[in-house]
């Protein structure tokens, strides 16, 4: 099988062409996968490019390739769509004003980013976000958040996965068990949440309950009253939580590792992503001293990854 020499590990990638350096490192340490950003996409042919050159180095047309395409302000595709009031908070509120306007406006939004990831050869959005909007929370989630309301996050969670998978592209649920409590942005501070264990399974973890989503992304945050030395990314106890509370049962991807909100070097965040029980590392800032880092200290891929990324390509063929 193609993918079973790969690396447990995603990276992203310096410009808008592979460089000589990325052409041999992907030949080499052969990541699970890319990521792109805005730094990537100039235009539409230009990406295309990029996403084709990529396959055809792992001879895969249906090799994952992943963008965070939320709408609203996380939007990388800007240079060719305008998404700036498509926030969560946006169809969350519509949602619950009015469901026919709702589902026609929802699909209608997914349906135009999946034809253009589609057509650049982009095959996974990082969405949905499944936080729980918070007061006095930080800005970070804000209006990117769907509802205060669990039962409206959950709900549209679903709605998103099965309109994105009917338009043949992957999803990640985020930021698993949940980054709505977190009163500092995690990209740069560590955010402790202090809540009781009964109240965080009651609320925060249980919008990621039940999601036909093959892949989910992990939350760079401590829960104090479960594990108070590690975030979610690095504690066993949370990443068993995830998979017997949660009951989340696919791929586990951990949150960008060179994220501010993760004390230790890059060689030990790497590690420790995997020891706590994430499957996938993400490293996003296409630095190559620390892509190289994060190679050599990630696994060839599991029989459980082969078989889970099988059933994502049925997704996507």
């Amino acid at each position: 099988m193609i993918m079973k020499s790969r690396r447990s590990f995603i990276i992203g990638i310096k410009s808008t062409i592979l460089s000589s350096k990325e052409k041999s490192f992907l030949k080499k340490f052969k990541p699970w996968g890319i990521i792109l950003f805005s730094r990537n996409i100039k235009s539409l042919k230009q990406t295309k490019q990029l996403t084709e050159q990529i396959k055809k180095i792992f001879k895969d047309k249906n090799y994952p390739i992943l963008i965070d395409q939320e709408g609203g302000r996380v939007n990388r595709l800007k240079n060719f769509l305008n998404t700036k009031s498509l926030t969560g908070e946006f169809f969350g509120k519509l949602y619950t004003k009015d469901k026919k306007k709702f589902f026609l406006y929802y699909k209608l939004f997914i349906d135009q980013t999946s034809f253009l990831l589609r057509f650049i050869g982009i095959n996974i959005n990082t969405m949905p976000l499944l936080d729980i909007r918070s007061k006095s929370s930080s800005s970070i989630i804000g209006d990117r958040a769907l509802s205060k309301n669990l039962k409206i996050v959950s709900k549209i969670g679903d709605i998103c996965i099965n309109l994105f998978h009917s338009n043949q592209i992957g999803t990640v649920i985020k930021h698993i068990p949940g980054h709505g409590l977190a009163k500092v942005d995690s990209h740069k501070f560590t955010p402790v949440i202090k809540k009781s264990y009964k109240y965080l399974k009651k609320n925060d973890f249980s919008s990621f309950k039940n999601k036909s989503s093959l892949f989910a992304m992990t939350a760079h945050i401590i829960y104090s009253k479960i594990d108070k030395l590690n975030t979610a990314t690095h504690s066993k106890k949370i990443i068993k939580l995830i998979r017997n509370y949660i009951k989340f049962r696919n791929l586990i991807m951990s949150v960008d590792i060179s994220m501010k909100s993760l004390k230790g070097s890059i060689k030990e965040n790497t590690i420790k992503a995997f020891e706590a029980g994430c499957d996938l590392v993400l490293h996003c800032n296409a630095n190559y001293k620390e892509m190289i880092i994060v190679a050599n200290h990630s696994p060839i891929i599991s029989k459980f990854i082969v078989k889970k990324t099988s059933q994502f390509y049925k997704i996507i063929s």
